[in-house]
């Protein structure tokens, strides 16, 4: 709660409130409902459907927007930061979610006299370790949470830390009972390499402390409620800490989500799938300088740029692990919060700004792969794991800093780059749910160590060698054999990357016009290039209505156009107005021409009784049957027009480039989740196409 901007309510504690539902399950609907008595407000816990206007609380829009309850005054994002850092906001209970018989109670907050401890800070013990000043990851800071300790209540904190006090005690509790069993009493630390009581004790106090780690992540005042599935959500959804303004804290000792046994089953879970042998070995050490890799098969998952805040985000639980484990690994909790400064990310507030970081990237990242090539082992590849969205375009194709900078770094290094691997690394549902062009698959590059007497050849040598070999490894990646998915949508301009910087990286260097040498991002905007010849309609037999339709939408997507326009354009592509219409894509009425959306596609499409098919009908008929019943139904249609499969496939990869380049991310969301399940959607297919074949030789 914030006091109220409006100077007739200034002394009130108004609420900033994301929502005031607690449950949105059918049937076992709950709500709070603010009831305003002047200048007070009282909040009372209702059940049964939920009143328009409630979903989404006092907020306004995203952000720290919200509206006085009392008065619909604005609060502004900064309005609230100032009273949050100057200590005048509050905090108010909303409802108590109580453990029914098998369902959620949920009750009004005048069920419990006081939701605060009170307790004197000193006994409370709160870190103090300071929350990093990176608004791209930490949003707390803004609003006066500016340590790690801040992020929990005082009842949070007494839980995390009485807990902590107990990981010592029932590690002596195991070291005995593991001797009163006839272990080995050896002395002998697990750190040293024991294997008797001590080392089991001391292993049990590293699974506590996991349990602890798992508990505050659920158990701090970033964790919001999910009114769907009516349990807490984590603090991490990402890799980031952000700012929520309506929290659960959940009773570590209930039978519900997050309790301290629900932690211990995790950790347990996780332990009993590890694999008890062979035995292996973990070492810590400098990438740039380490030796451990020599002459070994490296495999290795680096940071990606800017990415990820890693040392940062690893000091909300290294102060935790640090507290439980620091007598049994002085060395590795030697320092207060987790060491950042050798850190290989390029995180401008910590170098002061973007271009220092991409430089300290740039020149650590070329160090640690020259590294690498170096003490390799020379029979066998290095793959290096890489997942960074394209984001930046630029003359007409998508690069990225980040890509950029680390393909220069490998190249640098004396890398040639001689394949990409696509490994898909999300299930297909989740991309679906998502909601948004999420990464489907992590990038695997192939490198070996470059030939020292490396050729030397001009741009256009290189950008013919490229126009010749990137058509057939596009083949591939889009292709489907039944045994190999397709690379989706989203992830094709990294899939790409492969076979064009196998050419480029193996020269030792491409010469322009002007003798200088070709960079790494312009060699990716020709292999962008590439990419976007190779899935234009135009080039690839598409029938005219199509082709009509694919240059019609990216002039005017599902909006409306001139029909004298759209007259010259069909002309154009062999075909006409009227033929367009009359395939049931598009509408002219009135002087106006426009493509049907495919939500507005009827629902009873049989495809074989369709005279004039065009493939962009076909196409958006299946992202309607997918986005409606899933694999199952785009199966069943695609198995009726199994003729158009290649030719819808390419289309949607175009349609998805397009839309991703223009910034249209809802509309490439789903030519990407149609492609990103499309093996499953084609074995559908296939049955489906099997089974009548079947029933007409019954027929016959």
């Amino acid at each position: 709660t914030v006091k109220s901007p409006n100077p007739a309510f200034s002394h009130v504690d108004v609420p900033l409130v994301s929502s005031f539902v607690l449950s949105k399950k059918k049937g076992k609907e709950a709500y709070v409902e603010p009831i305003i008595n002047g200048d007070s407000y009282r909040l009372e816990v209702r059940v049964g459907a939920i009143p328009l206007g409630l979903e989404n609380g006092t907020k306004m829009a995203r952000g720290a927007k919200f509206t006085c309850l009392l008065s619909d005054t604005p609060i502004t994002p900064e309005y609230t930061k100032e009273q949050c850092s100057s200590g005048r906001s509050n905090h108010k209970l909303l409802a108590v979610v109580a453990e029914g018989s098998h369902e959620r109670v949920y009750l009004s907050p005048s069920c419990m006299r006081t939701t605060e401890l009170n307790m004197d800070e000193k006994e409370i013990r709160r870190p103090n370790i300071p929350i990093a000043d990176d608004p791209r990851n930490f949003w707390t800071p803004a609003y006066g949470l500016t340590t790690y300790g801040d992020l929990f209540t005082q009842r949070q904190l007494v839980a995390l830390n009485t807990f902590s006090d107990l990981v010592q005690e029932a590690k002596a509790k195991a070291e005995q009972d593991a001797i009163n069993a006839g272990m080995t009493d050896d002395g002998v630390a697990l750190s040293d390499g024991g294997t008797g009581a001590k080392a089991y004790g001391d292993a049990i106090a590293v699974y506590l402390s996991f349990c602890i780690d798992k508990c505050a992540d659920y158990w701090s005042s970033i964790c919001s409620w999910n009114s769907s599935g009516e349990k807490i959500r984590n603090t991490f959804g990402r890799q980031a800490i952000p700012m929520t303004w309506d929290y659960a804290e959940c009773n570590p000792l209930s039978h519900s989500t997050a309790n301290w046994l629900a932690m211990v089953e995790w950790v347990q879970k996780a332990v009993s799938n590890l694999p008890g042998q062979p035995e292996a070995a973990a070492m810590q050490a400098d990438a740039q300088t380490q030796n451990i890799s020599s002459h070994k098969i490296i495999s290795t998952d680096p940071p990606y740029y800017d990415n990820i805040g890693y040392a940062d985000l690893s000091d909300y639980f290294y102060i935790w692990l640090r507290k439980n484990l620091r007598s049994l690994y002085p060395d590795l909790f030697a320092t207060i919060s987790a060491p950042k400064d050798e850190e290989l990310v390029a995180t401008p507030y910590r170098h002061g700004s973007k271009e220092a970081a991409e430089s300290f990237f740039m020149d650590g990242m070329t160090t640690t792969m020259r590294n690498l090539a170096d003490i390799s082992h020379p029979g066998f590849p290095v793959s290096i794991y890489y997942a960074f969205k394209a984001s930046e375009t630029k003359e007409g194709a998508t690069s990225n800093t980040g890509w950029e900078s680390f393909l220069e770094a490998l190249i640098r290094a004396g890398f040639a780059i001689t394949g990409t691997w696509p490994m898909r690394t999300e299930m297909g549902a989740r991309m679906v749910g998502m909601k948004t062009n999420a990464l489907a698959s992590s990038i695997v590059l192939v490198c070996r160590k470059r030939s020292r007497d490396a050729a030397i050849v001009s741009r256009r040598q290189f950008i013919s060698e490229l126009m010749a070999r990137m058509p057939e490894a596009l083949d591939d990646m889009v292709g489907s054999d039944g045994e190999n998915s397709p690379v989706a949508p989203v992830d094709l301009a990294q899939a790409a990357i492969g076979p064009g910087m196998e050419i480029f990286s193996k020269y030792g260097a491409v010469l322009k016009a002007d003798g200088s040498s070709m960079s790494v991002h312009e060699a990716m905007i020709e292999i962008n290039r590439q990419i976007s010849d190779y899935l234009n309609p135009s080039g690839s037999g598409f029938d005219q209505e199509t082709l009509f339709c694919d240059a019609w939408y990216q002039q005017y997507g599902w909006n409306e156009g001139a029909y004298g326009e759209a007259d010259v354009l069909a002309r154009a592509k062999g075909t006409s107005v009227e033929t367009v219409a009359n395939s049931g894509v598009a509408i002219s009425k009135g002087g106006k021409v426009q493509l049907i959306h495919w939500r507005d596609y009827p629902d009873d499409y049989a495809p074989e009784k369709d005279k004039l098919r065009p493939v962009w009908e076909a196409c958006h008929h299946l992202i309607k049957a997918f986005q409606k019943g899933g694999e199952q139904a785009a199966g069943a249609l695609l198995a009726r027009m199994q003729e158009e499969t290649e030719n819808i496939r390419q289309l949607a990869y175009h349609l998805y480039v397009f839309n991703e380049r223009k910034g249209n991310a809802e509309e490439a969301r789903y030519y990407n989740e149609l492609m990103s399940c499309w093996s499953e959607i084609e074995i559908t297919s296939e049955k489906e196409g099997k089974e009548k074949l079947v029933q007409t030789t019954l027929d016959l």
